[in-house]
């Protein structure tokens, strides 16, 4: 494993999770998430994520964003209303539905973080989230120090 480049390691680790997320989504019937679908639903269930933070995320254009979340409204997974404190900005929020999906999706995630944990012990996550947290953060144009 330490000859196999860092970013095929980071890809694969993400295809883990990504997996048993799509299996518990269709263990529990949620067969019509788009992709991207369960990671809005999550960012949305974690922290009541706003939209433009999770676009951020998942660097897609606000017209991408725009039909993803046109898509998970009309699937039920989420709800769309207008923010009161700005009527040029709408609001999402998970309906029973969503809420349902995104604790499978956590549940699956948590299953990888339990098994994980058992493997290399909490010291070594520890580490690994550290470096993936400066990782997440980096700016490779701009200043390494």
């Amino acid at each position: 494993m330490d000859q196999i480049a860092l970013p095929a390691l980071l890809r694969g680790a993400r295809n883990t999770y990504a997996s048993a997320i799509h299996q518990a989504h269709l263990a529990s019937g949620f067969d019509d998430i788009p992709k991207n679908g369960a990671f809005v639903l999550g960012a949305i269930r974690r922290n009541g994520s706003p939209m433009s933070e999770i676009i951020s995320w998942l660097h897609i254009s606000k017209q991408a964003a725009g039909q993803l979340v046109d898509t998970l409204v009309l699937r039920g997974y989420l709800d769309r209303t207008i923010d009161p404190d700005d009527r040029r900005r709408m609001q999402v929020a998970l309906t029973e539905r969503g809420q349902s999906a995104a604790d499978a999706g956590r549940a699956a995630v948590l299953r990888i973080d339990a098994v994980l944990e058992a493997r290399v012990g909490p010291t070594a996550i520890a580490q690994a989230r550290k470096v993936l947290a400066f990782l997440v953060d980096f700016e490779p144009t701009g200043n390494s120090e």
